[in-house]
């Protein structure tokens, strides 16, 4: 039980770390800015998120990119939480059903869903926090390689 919580721990370190620019690219950060973890255990995160204007099209709707970019940091996250190590996708593909717009809160949920023997599945949901209105839901496969990176100081 205690190698789970720590297992969680470094998942939500990892996920820190990327949201604040410690780690990653300013793109992730940027997007990522105000991302609020309600719910973590082992293969899964529960997260709400207030729709910041600088990710936003024209229109005032949460660009397609950034709802991207949270669903594959938030997945990657679940998995590490399962995983000794970081994973590289391999299979990342987002049906989009509705959008939201400018400081709306959402809700974003990733469960992982499947493991066979290097790969890991996610499946990550995003709804309105209003109406439960579902917005994108994003499947992604992912695999290990022996390659282990430098693992967050906790």
């Amino acid at each position: 039980m205690e190698e789970s919580v720590e297992e969680v721990q470094r998942s939500l370190k990892w996920l820190e770390d990327v949201t604040t620019g410690a780690i990653g690219y300013e793109i992730e950060s940027r997007t990522l800015q105000g991302l609020r973890v309600v719910r973590a255990q082992r293969g899964f995160l529960l997260c709400n998120f207030n729709v910041p204007d600088h990710a936003t099209d024209v229109n005032g709707n949460w660009h397609i990119g950034a709802i991207a970019t949270i669903i594959d940091n938030v997945g990657g996250a679940a998995v590490y939480s399962i995983n000794d190590r970081l994973n590289v996708t391999v299979n990342f593909n987002i049906s989009y059903y509705s959008t939201a717009k400018i400081q709306e809160e959402v809700e974003i949920e990733a469960k992982v869903v499947g493991k066979k023997g290097k790969l890991i599945s996610v499946v990550v949901e995003v709804r309105k926090k209003g109406n439960g209105e579902l917005i994108a839901i994003g499947k992604q496969w992912t695999a290990s390689n022996d390659y282990r990176s430098p693992q967050p100081k906790l």
